[in-house]
């Protein structure tokens, strides 16, 4: 089992350098290094005589089957050798669902030809979606290994007041995220020559929708930022250490990416800093899962939910 274990988070860690590599092809402009074709290249299964974006589209395609082949392999693996009815099959089962699912939205960009220089909002929606099915995917791998390594079941129908608060915190991570990639869009499709030329654009009312919307980001990550700030380290009270650990991974994490997030607009967005900005956003949305179900975990509930009514409750002489 402990190596299942590891293999588990090794699926983990790879599909998130995955995801950061196909960062790097929509912010290099690489999404059309392949044509319209998919999943051929360029109507070839091997492009011959590749241009630069091609090998960059390429190896992200190529990193990508891979990283469905990995998800598949995890399933059976995990069927094999876990007993019916443990929550690591139900998590393996649904990783490959939405490998699949990422795999029919990364399709649909490249045969609508959303990619490159698309400015529509059509592109900005499906990118949107892209990021959300992303981190589900993400939550789904995540869980996975967690229950694999010990992990109890999640006890959300019964601890509904600590669920309810974690949905939100989950919400929150998503808005924020899924408007980032709109603002990397933007960047990506207009970029500004200075700072001072960055904010005229966001505020004039005849830039591209787009620009516009890159105002958003930033108010939302404050947002969500203070929520989590809020609500990571209450959750954490009486979840044990292991709570107590994520909630300040969460906390700190979400400090360093409004950091982050200021010296991105301050440097204009360079490549390499998005995807510094999207590693990091991917470290919180992974330490809020796990948060989230060291708290729901069933033998946690009583234990959360003791320690509230004693807050609340007056002590009794």
């Amino acid at each position: 089992m402990a190596r299942l274990q590891r293999f588990a988070w090794t699926v983990l860690a790879y599909n998130v350098a995955v995801i950061a590599w196909g960062a790097y092809v929509r912010a290099t402009g690489s999404g059309a290094g392949c044509g319209s074709h998919w999943p051929l290249c360029n109507g070839e299964v091997v492009p011959r005589g590749p241009s630069l974006a091609t090998l960059i589209e390429y190896s992200h395609r190529l990193t990508s089957g891979l990283a469905l082949v990995a998800v598949v392999a995890l399933l059976i693996w995990v069927w094999r050798a876990c007993p019916p009815k443990h929550p690591a099959r139900t998590g393996a089962v649904l990783s490959v669902f939405f490998m699949f699912t990422e795999a029919a939205v990364g399709a649909g960009l490249v045969l609508f030809e959303l990619v490159a220089d698309n400015a529509s909002m059509a592109r900005a929606l499906f990118m949107m979606v892209h990021l959300m099915n992303t981190f589900v995917l993400l939550a789904s791998i995540t869980l996975t290994a967690w229950w694999l390594s010990g992990g109890e079941r999640l006890a959300v129908r019964r601890n509904g007041r600590v669920a309810a608060t974690v949905a939100a915190g989950c919400v929150a991570i998503l808005i924020v995220s899924s408007s980032g990639a709109v603002a990397a869009l933007g960047d990506t499709l207009f970029p500004s020559s200075s700072l001072a030329d960055a904010l005229r654009a966001d505020l004039s009312t005849t830039s591209h929708l787009l620009i516009r919307l890159r105002l958003l980001h930033p108010v939302f990550a404050v947002g969500a930022a203070l929520l989590l700030m809020y609500c990571a380290p209450r959750l954490a009270r009486g979840g044990g250490p292991e709570a107590v650990r994520f909630s300040r991974a969460v906390v700190w994490l979400m400090g360093l990416q409004l950091g982050l997030g200021l010296l991105n607009v301050i440097l204009l967005a360079p490549v390499w800093l998005q995807l510094v900005h999207l590693l990091i956003a991917d470290a919180i949305w992974i330490g809020f899962v796990l948060l989230g179900a060291t708290v729901t975990a069933e033998s946690r509930r009583s234990a959360v939910f003791a320690h509230s009514r004693q807050s609340e409750s007056p002590a009794i002489p």
